[in-house]
């Protein structure tokens, strides 16, 4: 009985698969379950239309990511944050993601979550520097972030 996958079923298939699998394994436990249903010619096209609404909406998410990444990239974005500093230029304290993210939203009013920021380590001096943001799986932006004295 060939059947489509509704969830992701340990050693037999990923959701939105279609298999054949032995009648009575379908009937009794897969379909009974809700882990798949029986795959007739409308729930094919239910699938597919599901799958076209869906790379189309990854295609969307993907041209939004690489909008964002152009205005973060640009020249004229860099995002000024003030900090207390000693003489040799090192900050009392650092500046974390969340700190970035923040004046990012304050100054560009661009909402950015402080988890994408890749920051390896706090930012503990005055001057630039340039912070990996990862958008999307296949878009990473760099932000350029000043730290000027107090």
């Amino acid at each position: 009985m060939k059947v489509i996958f509704l969830q992701d079923v340990k050693g037999k298939g990923k959701k939105g698969e279609i298999k054949e699998v032995p009648t009575g394994y379908a009937q009794n436990f897969l379909i009974k379950n809700g882990y798949a249903q029986e795959a007739n010619k409308g729930s094919i096209s239910a699938l597919a239309g599901q799958k076209k609404a869906q790379d189309k909406h990854e295609a969307e998410v993907l041209a939004e990511a690489k909008k964002m990444q152009e205005f973060l990239e640009k020249e004229d974005t860099v995002v000024e944050l003030k900090a207390k500093a000693g003489e040799d230029g090192r900050l009392f304290g650092s500046i974390p993601s969340k700190q970035i993210a923040e004046a990012l939203n304050k100054q560009y009013k661009v909402k950015l979550d402080k988890r994408k920021l890749e920051l390896s380590q706090p930012i503990r001096a005055l001057g630039f520097t340039k912070v990996p943001v990862k958008l999307h799986h296949e878009v990473t932006a760099t932000i350029k972030v000043h730290v000027v004295e107090e």
